[in-house]
């Protein structure tokens, strides 16, 4: 009798432990994972002291406010298809009211390897032509009835200095990008942009250049949520020669009917905090480009001392412009996707 007692308990033990392990399994469960959801949105505005493009000031070293919106469509978790359109604040020679900016392209990604191809427009809406000299008829592209009217009587073009500015100075560029992680704390990229009619300037333009960023531990400032990186670019633009709108309009002038836009170099290096979704950047900008060289590629509406150094066969006037010089930049911007934080 004291035998089957003891098998009975012994069987009683088992079956319970097989039903505690059983509900064990079934607390643990995970559930099933939500639908794939492939749509996205980025979202995002800036506020900076100059709005600087390639180590040129767009903003004439005023402070500049930007906004962006990106629908995204993720093929897959390695492949991304996006539009999107982004708004900045200018200060142009042909006084455009703004800087609109419609793009598109596909970021495919291969282990470390981040890809982007794609096309950006840069679309300069309200501008005014200055060029007494493109009266319809002329020839000379770009030409109006408003460019007459518009010209200073004196100079023939912008007041004080005479620079030249077409109405319209939208271009689009075709653009290749890689960044490539090398870990959690560094990457390093290459870019290159091409257009066949860089600002409209008539002449062609293409740029490259090389990035590098180190990223902070995570732990730097201990559990404040704030991260920090050091990030710096160096790109070369070339450029062609221009249309004869931008000609030296003098005769006999090697460059009457264009001037070989100057190519140049450019680099930036700052450092940045990050808080969420915010983003403090201060920057450092700057070129290789004189004062002349900048008066002749920007047609800066500023210059307005006029100087032997500066006298060139594209520059023949003598003015020189800051708009290429060493500049610091601080930009505080917010950037969001639906996905991570509108839940």
């Amino acid at each position: 009798m004291k035998k089957m007692v003891l098998v009975a308990a012994v069987l009683a033990m088992t079956a319970g432990s097989s039903f505690a392990a059983d509900m064990a399994v079934k607390a643990v469960k995970a559930p099933p994972p939500p639908p794939f959801n492939p749509w996205d949105i980025a979202f995002g505005s800036a506020l900076m002291n100059d709005y600087v493009f390639r180590g040129v000031t767009q903003s004439n070293h005023n402070a500049s406010v930007a906004a962006y919106f990106e629908p995204r469509y993720n093929i897959n978790k390695d492949v991304q298809l996006y539009v999107g359109t982004s708004f900045e604040s200018i200060s142009f020679p042909n006084r455009a009211a703004a800087e609109v900016d419609i793009y598109g392209g596909i970021r495919p990604t291969f282990g470390m390897f981040a890809f982007d191809f794609g096309v950006w427009g840069y679309l300069y809406p309200g501008g005014t032509c200055f060029n007494a000299n493109a009266f319809p008829g002329s020839g000379l592209p770009g030409s109006s009835l408003g460019c007459v009217a518009n010209a200073d009587p004196i100079t023939g073009g912008l007041p004080i200095n005479g620079n030249f500015a077409k109405k319209d100075a939208s271009f689009y560029e075709g653009y290749a990008k890689v960044n490539v992680t090398l870990n959690d704390m560094f990457s390093i990229g290459a870019n290159e942009y091409y257009s066949p009619n860089f600002l409209n300037l008539g002449a062609w333009g293409n740029y490259a250049s090389i990035t590098g960023k180190f990223t902070a531990p995570s732990s730097t400032f201990g559990s404040s949520g704030v991260g920090m990186y050091v990030s710096g670019e160096f790109g070369r633009q070339w450029l062609g020669t221009s249309d004869r709108f931008y000609g030296t309009q003098i005769v006999g002038q090697i460059y009457q009917f264009g001037i070989p836009e100057p190519s140049y170099n450019t680099w930036n290096i700052g450092v940045g905090f990050t808080y969420k979704v915010f983003t403090l950047d201060f920057r450092y900008s700057d070129t290789n480009l004189s004062k002349g060289a900048c008066n002749a590629f920007t047609s800066d509406y500023t210059a307005s001392t006029a100087s032997p150094a500066n006298v060139s066969l594209i520059n023949p006037g003598g003015f020189g412009s800051n708009w290429c010089g060493a500049t610091g930049i601080v930009k505080l911007s917010a950037d969001l996707t639906a996905a991570t934080n509108l839940k």
